[in-house]
């Protein structure tokens, strides 16, 4: 907690980095995540029906009072082996709930996209945050969105690979043998080439916040590794998020399939928020909230000291 960042004002609200931990619930919205969660059903899809609007805003509804302060909305699957969609099919499945989501909840919405379209129509409705799994390297328009409308961005680190991935019925994909010459070295020069992106397509340095990418081309030992020494890549000065929530790398410890890593995740989160994580993004959010509360009240103590 050595760095004193700029507080960041979203949509009327401030989070103060360091003061506490901030709760991203996710809001999966196709049919065919990884954690069993997607808001879609597979018949929806090939009836070429819309999201069920009341069924993600009763969900939306639960994190909002159960204390999440963000919500992420998210149209494709990042899994191992996912089915890519189009710009327009990810629009029809996030925008209206966007747009919905604005209306009634007075919270902060987050945008899951690498496309520039998406997030630029995404923030049109309500959006106020851009979460892009590729760091703005995947849609090189996208730095431009963010910056034109002055938005913070979410920047993650990530070196997935469908050669690299192995995929187990009960437990889900991993990646395996994704080379790194230094693990943290790697990730951290990584991420500030996405930075230096940002910061030349002119968004602002203190709107930016930075994610280890747990998950994303690591090995199980190295998730494990990126949880325990979070601290140094917060040393890059950034705000960190951290999405340890139902991943693989939590099954294959555990042997356990995704419905059943709730204490893993209540584990890596802890470790995560002690090594300095500022926001963390869950499924669970009623349990998360807690775990991250306990958690808060030992590692943020403040003394008069």
């Amino acid at each position: 907690m050595a760095f004193m960042m700029k507080s960041l004002k979203i949509n009327g609200k401030i989070l103060d980095w360091g003061s506490r931990t901030y709760i991203m619930g996710i809001l999966n919205l196709t049919p065919d995540s990884f954690s069993g969660d997607g808001l879609l059903s597979q018949d929806r899809v090939d009836s070429d029906m819309g999201v069920d609007l009341g069924m993600v805003i009763e969900k939306a509804r639960l994190m909002v009072d159960s204390g999440a302060d963000i919500l992420d909305v998210g149209g494709e699957s990042t899994r191992p082996g996912s089915q890519l969609v189009s710009a327009q099919v990810e629009m029809e499945r996030v925008i209206p709930v966007v747009a919905e989501l604005a209306t009634k909840f007075d919270m902060i919405i987050s945008i899951d996209t690498y496309k520039a379209s998406v997030a630029e129509e995404a923030i049109k409705q309500g959006a106020h945050m851009v979460n892009d799994v590729w760091g703005l390297h995947a849609d090189p328009e996208l730095a431009r969105v963010v910056a034109q409308h002055n938005v913070p961005v979410i920047l993650m680190h990530n070196r997935s690979s469908w050669a690299h991935a192995e995929i187990k019925e009960r437990l889900g994909g991993r990646y395996v043998g994704i080379p790194y010459e230094n693990l943290l070295e790697d990730v951290k020069r990584e991420l500030l080439e996405s930075v230096s992106i940002a910061i030349t397509a002119g968004i602002q340095s203190d709107k930016i916040i930075l994610d280890p990418g747990i998950g994303f081309g690591k090995s199980v030992e190295q998730n494990l590794e990126l949880v325990d020494r979070l601290g140094e890549i917060r040393e890059l000065g950034y705000p960190i998020l951290l999405g340890p929530s139902r991943k693989s790398f939590i099954g294959y410890t555990l042997d356990l399939p995704p419905d059943q890593r709730l204490e893993g995740t209540a584990a890596a989160i802890s470790i995560g928020i002690d090594r300095g994580a500022d926001i963390i993004r869950v499924h669970d959010v009623p349990p998360m909230v807690r775990v991250a509360r306990m958690t808060d009240a030992i590692v943020r103590r403040k003394t008069d000291n």
